[in-house]
C-alpha cells in the first residue's frame, strides 16, 4: 500500500493560481501511475489530470486542458497539479491518487491508493 499526503489547497479568487503537492511513501513510487481527482458537493469523483512513470505522457480532462499541468518529481516521490485562471467550479475536494500499471489511467475506480483531500475554494 502506497501512503499519499495531499497539501498546498486553500482559498483563491477567480483568475487566481495555486499548485497542489502530493507526497507519496511506502512503495516504489517510479513505477506508480499517479493522478489527481475531485470531488465537489453532492457530485461523483471526476478525473482532473493523470501522468505516467517518467512523467513524459499526460492525461488531462477537457475543463482544465489548457489551465492545469500535472508533474512528477520521482527523486522526492511527490506530484504537482500546478492551477491557473482558476472558476468558481474548479472549487471541490482534490485528490491524489496512484496505481502500480503502465498505463496512464484515467477512472477512478481504476486506482487503488488514495489520500485524504485537500480542499480547494476559488470566490471572490
Amino acid at each position: 500500500q502506497m501512503q499519499l499526503v495531499e497539501s498546498g489547497g486553500g482559498l483563491v479568487q477567480p483568475g487566481g493560481s495555486l499548485r497542489l503537492s502530493c507526497a507519496a511513501s511506502g512503495r516504489t513510487f517510479s513505477r506508480f501511475v499517479m493522478g489527481w481527482f475531485r470531488q465537489a458537493p453532492g457530485l461523483e469523483r471526476e478525473f482532473v489530470a493523470a501522468v505516467s512513470w517518467s512523467g513524459g505522457r499526460t492525461s488531462y480532462a477537457d475543463s482544465v486542458k489548457g489551465r492545469f499541468t500535472i508533474s512528477r518529481d520521482n527523486a522526492k516521490s511527490t506530484i504537482y497539479l500546478q492551477m491557473n485562471s482558476l472558476k468558481s467550479e474548479d472549487t471541490a475536494v482534490y485528490y491524489c491518487a496512484a496505481r502500480a500499471t503502465m498505463v496512464v489511467v484515467t477512472t477512478a475506480r481504476e486506482y487503488d491508493n488514495w489520500g485524504q483531500g485537500t480542499q480547494v475554494t476559488v470566490s471572490s
